[in-house]
């Protein structure tokens, strides 16, 4: 798995003119799930995305309470190393991924986070304001 951390001042997620998910002052994950990836790779991305010290005085999220909004990303997974056209291929399918983003979420909340999140398998709009800006790259 991958997951993209930014800290933001404000994000949100829309699906056909509907406000799905929506934060304040805290983090915006964007995630991506790979062929290899377990559930036990969804609580481990869980646990250091929630305890990563990227808020200001080096806090964390499990530090301070800060919400999160979590957004499904296959196109985390994709390679441009050849040519201009991406090849997802390391990207998990729909099926495949969309239960350990669920899993992934499910766990941080087990940890006491609040969760915000996208709507899978749907087109978003994702908005946010980044703060720093702070940005960290997790890989399992």
């Amino acid at each position: 798995m991958r997951a993209l951390i930014q800290t933001v001042s404000r994000a949100s997620v829309t699906v056909d003119d509907e406000v799905v998910g929506k934060i304040e002052d805290g983090l915006l994950v964007l995630v991506g799930v790979t062929h290899s990836d377990t559930p036990a790779t969804a609580a481990t991305l869980a646990r250091k995305v929630h305890e990563l010290r990227i808020l200001d005085d080096e806090a964390s999220a499990a530090d301070t309470g800060a919400p999160l909004l979590v957004v499904s990303q296959f196109t985390l997974y994709g390679d441009a190393r050849k040519g201009r056209r991406p090849t997802w291929s390391a990207a998990a399918p729909a099926e495949v991924a969309e239960p350990l983003v669920t899993a992934f979420v499910a766990a941080l909340r087990e940890r006491g986070a609040v969760v915000q999140s996208g709507r899978f398998r749907a087109h978003m709009l994702v908005e946010s304001v980044n703060v720093g800006p702070r940005t960290v790259w997790l890989e399992l």
